[in-house]
């Protein structure tokens, strides 16, 4: 008996690059990681595009790399410890006569500690270059790892997520005068996304009216078909390399003033990987049609371009103040359309309609004496994503940051700082979302997450 290959419409593509979106919303916004430098993290990220002697400028701002006199190479490491859970539940073939509550728990704790390294060097040239400065940064902008029971109540949403994108930038900085420099990078950027979630093939054989008859044999109770008796599954994995780039500005006044501006390009990928479908024996005959078959699929991403307004003013030996906006945008992402190579299974798109979000943060550093700063700072972290478009893939919503830090110079030369993030959201409500299974889910996320950060900067 053969069946339509809309029988279970699947996006796991695109719900695995909503899965790099929705796992870091403890973090920034969307699926935007800030966790590049150990020391703005102190500060809430206030002044990372205008503060001085901290190498990771290179990703932040390149222009001021100008303001380093010494060859500095510096290390960041931040562990991530975040916690997402659920409260809620939801109808497995929803709206049919044979609805039914989901099944399963509220999926455990779906975050976990996962770490976040970032490397930098700066070199200041000399002789008739003395007015260039060049870089070179490794970072982890967007990704993170998280998990669900899989036997949750909203499994047909999702179960794994792990999504690793790296960058390596290269820039250099010009001095066009005493107080102005510029700054220009090169990125090269490298996704990998790995993703499952459950199919409610039981759901969909019940649906078509060729198959429907099926889940009445001997009857609904007891019978070998029905929602939630015949679970399969989708793993999918994809990669991409592209390319995008930063310019920026740096701005000094006067020796205690600094103002930074700075533009990271969109960035376009064109992810290419494998759908894997776990189909159960009772429901082997839903591929007779050619669909739910193992193969290549694809999807088209725009990471969006960031925007960095900075400001860091020494108030006097002791005291600085610092502050920052970042606006990104995210209007770039309208829909997430999956092409499958597979004839017989048909596109998928998911609408996202996302609204560009801005971060606001203020920060300040005392040093205590000549071995000893101590850092702290605030900020707000707006969602691009309303309630009509918020799913368990993508749960994301305003957040708030609280940090403290400090660096210890062991020497003149080389330094060690370490810091601490509460990151809090505001309770996420997901209601009546859909997905790709027929059933619905409704409920509330509470999460939040705890960074500690430690890195080390050496100059020679």
């Amino acid at each position: 008996m053969h069946t339509h290959p809309r029988l279970v419409q699947i996006t796991a593509l695109a719900l695995g690059i909503a899965g790099a979106m929705a796992f870091s919303q403890a973090h920034a916004a969307a699926f935007l990681l800030k966790e590049n430098s150990v020391k703005a993290q102190g500060r809430s990220m206030a002044g990372a595009a205008s503060a001085k002697g901290d190498a990771s400028v290179v990703a932040n701002n390149p222009a001021v790399m100008s303001t380093f006199d010494k060859n500095t190479f510096q290390a960041d490491v931040t562990a991530i410890d975040l916690s997402f859970q659920f409260e809620g539940g939801g109808s497995a073939a929803a709206g049919s006569p044979l609805a039914q509550p989901l099944t399963g728990g509220a999926g455990g704790d779906a975050g976990g500690l996962n770490v976040v390294p970032a490397m930098s060097f700066i070199k200041p040239l000399s002789g008739q270059l003395e007015y260039v400065t060049l870089g070179a940064m490794i970072s982890a902008p967007f990704g993170l790892k998280t998990e669900y029971d899989d036997t949750w109540a909203g499994r047909y949403h999702a179960i794994d997520s792990d999504v690793k994108i790296i960058d390596l930038t290269l820039a250099a900085s010009l001095d066009l005068s005493e107080r102005f420099s510029v700054g220009v990078g090169l990125v090269y950027e490298h996704s990998d996304v790995t993703l499952s979630n459950a199919i409610d093939f039981g759901s969909g054989i019940c649906a078509n009216p060729q198959t429907q008859p099926l889940c009445f044999m001997p009857n609904p109770v007891t019978g070998p078909y029905g929602p939630q008796k015949n679970d399969g599954k989708v793993s999918v994995n994809g990669t991409d390399n592209s390319f995008g780039w930063i310019f920026g500005m740096n701005w000094r006044p006067t020796d205690n003033l600094s103002f930074g501006y700075s533009r990271r390009s969109e960035i376009k990928h064109d992810i290419r990987g494998t759908a894997t479908f776990d189909v159960p024996g009772t429901a082997a005959f839903v591929t007779a049609g050619g669909a739910y078959v193992t193969g290549p699929a694809g999807a088209k991403l725009t990471l969006p371009s960031i925007d960095s307004f900075s400001a860091t003013w020494e108030v006097n030996e002791k005291l600085a103040l610092m502050a920052e906006a970042n606006l990104a945008g995210w209007d770039s992402l309208k829909e997430i359309r999956i092409e499958f190579d597979n004839p017989a299974q048909p596109d998928s798109a998911e609408d996202y309609s996302w609204e560009d979000s801005w971060f606001y943060s203020i920060g300040a550093e005392y040093k205590l004496n000549e071995r000893w700063t101590l850092r702290g700072g605030v900020a707000r972290d707006d969602s691009p994503v309303s309630l009509p478009h918020r799913t368990p893939r993508m749960p994301d919503q305003d957040r708030m940051w609280y940090s403290l830090g400090a660096t210890w110079a062991v020497s003149d030369n080389f330094d060690i700082t370490a810091s601490y993030s509460r990151i809090q959201l505001v309770d996420t409500p997901v209601v009546g979302i859909a997905s790709s299974s027929g059933s619905y889910l409704s409920g509330e996320y509470d999460g939040g997450a705890d960074n500690y950060g430690i890195s080390a900067q050496f100059r020679f």
